[in-house]
């Protein structure tokens, strides 16, 4: 096969503040992708002494069937106007999976400017929940919540407020509670993920997939800026550049007054509200987390919980 080779679309743009933090983040986030592959995942020799861990450029270059010289062009943060079979070519040299295909992509588009009309449209800082939307939230029996791509907590039904009250708890006056700070930033977090380093790891590989959909995003670089500044546990996760999609799955809580849950929970994507995620949790049937749920639900009815929230 021969070599692949890019064909730009459209001229070179004066360079801006964003191009170059795009090329930063593309030439780290395909580095670390490369630092993860071992020859023998690939089917090299572990020929010669390595400097780096994973694969050189050249083997990269060899498995994406590219000169190295253009390779290495690619990692130095040049993707403007790549066409899709190199995209496509380097997605599978690398081994990515499908949201960091996705996330390749978003930085190839971001690049040349074609994926301004897809961003997220700013909603204001005092953004609320329409009434409708709250009913709706109101009419599901398990604990539902309402994200934002920053990881943002913008509204609840009852027993999604009685679940996080931790969350509330730990928010600042005058803020909406956020995910990235109480994970990295709030003693009682330690306790309610079991398993922290799992929790810690999902939810900056959500914000840095969240960095990949909107670079311009102003509030998520406020964010990420402090907590890179307020916890070494998220600058090193920051560093690694991993992206995840959450969609489903099992998470795992520790409730301080209803106990352990492994709660099942499906994220879906508001039409009305794009950016915006609403997750619910559920429990199998007649299992302990049930029970437990039951339980939270009395206790949300209590005073003692209104206050906490």
């Amino acid at each position: 096969m021969g070599a692949l080779s890019v064909h730009p679309t459209r001229p070179r743009a004066r360079r801006t503040v964003e191009d170059v933090d795009n090329r930063v983040e593309v030439r780290e986030f395909l580095s670390s992708r490369r630092a993860k592959i071992s020859p023998e995942q690939v089917g090299l020799p572990r020929a010669g002494r390595r400097r780096v861990p994973g694969l050189r450029r050249s083997e990269v270059a060899a498995l994406a069937a590219m000169s190295v010289e253009y390779y290495a062009k690619l990692e130095r943060g040049s993707l403007a106007g790549v066409s899709t079979a190199v995209l496509e070519a380097l997605a599978r040299a690398l081994r990515l999976d499908d949201a960091e295909r996705a996330h390749l992509l978003r930085l190839a588009h971001e690049a040349d400017g074609s994926n301004a009309i897809l961003r997220p449209a700013h909603r204001p800082r005092k953004w609320a929940v329409r009434p409708s939307l709250q009913w709706s939230l109101d009419a599901i029996t398990a604990p539902a919540i309402l994200l934002n791509l920053r990881q943002d907590l913008l509204g609840a039904n009852h027993l999604g407020r009685a679940m996080y009250s931790d969350v509330y708890a730990s928010t600042e006056p005058g803020r909406i509670p956020n995910f990235g700070r109480f994970t990295f930033l709030a003693n009682a977090a330690r306790d309610f993920y079991p398993d922290w380093d799992l929790a810690a790891d999902m939810l900056v590989a959500n914000l840095r997939t969240a960095a990949g959909v909107d670079s311009h995003d102003k509030e998520l670089h406020d964010l990420v800026g402090e907590l890179s500044t307020r916890s070494d546990d998220f600058r090193r996760r920051w560093g690694a550049h991993d992206v995840r999609t959450h969609g489903t799955g099992v998470k795992t809580f520790r409730h301080r007054v209803v106990g352990d849950l492994a709660l099942a929970f499906e994220g879906l994507d508001l039409r009305a509200e794009p950016g915006l995620i609403l997750t619910i949790y559920t429990a199998e049937p007649d299992s302990p987390t049930a029970h437990a749920l039951t339980l939270l639900a009395s206790w949300a009815a209590t005073p003692a919980a209104s206050a906490d929230r």
